[in-house]
C-alpha cells in the first residue's frame, strides 16, 4: 500500500517537471519541409523549412551556423533574421525556417526562425 504515493508522485514528476519547453527565435513561419540537399537544389528565394543538427557556429556573434542533416550541410545566415544562436548549443537537433539564397558553392539560407 506504501507504495501507490510514489508511483503518483513518479508520474506527476514526468507530467510536469520532466518535459522541456520549445525555445524558438525569430518568427515561428511554417515553411514547406525539405532536406538540406532540397534546399540546395532550390531557387534562390525559395522559403523553407530544415531540420537537422547545428554542427558548427559563428564563436563571436552567433550571426551564421552550419546545419546538418542526413543529405548534407549548408550554411545558414542569421544578421538578417533579429536572433543569434550563441545560447543554442552545438549538435542541438532544430527546426529551421529561412529562404534560400545564392547559386552553386555560394548556397545558403538566411534564417528567419528557429525552434529547438
Amino acid at each position: 500500500m506504501r507504495r501507490y504515493p510514489c508511483v503518483f508522485i513518479a508520474i506527476a514528476l514526468v507530467l510536469t517537471g520532466c518535459t522541456r519547453a520549445e525555445k524558438v527565435l525569430g518568427r515561428a513561419d511554417s515553411f514547406p519541409h525539405a532536406t538540406v540537399a532540397a534546399a540546395q537544389a532550390a531557387l534562390s528565394g525559395r522559403e523553407v523549412a530544415v531540420r537537422g543538427r547545428l554542427v558548427e557556429k559563428c564563436p563571436v556573434a552567433g550571426c551564421w551556423f552550419v546545419l546538418r542533416d542526413e543529405t548534407g550541410t549548408i550554411k545558414v545566415d542569421t544578421k538578417a533574421s533579429g536572433f543569434v544562436v550563441l545560447d543554442v548549443p552545438v549538435q542541438q537537433e532544430v527546426l529551421l525556417s529561412g529562404i534560400v539564397r545564392g547559386e552553386g558553392p555560394n548556397r545558403s539560407i538566411d534564417a528567419v526562425g528557429l525552434r529547438y
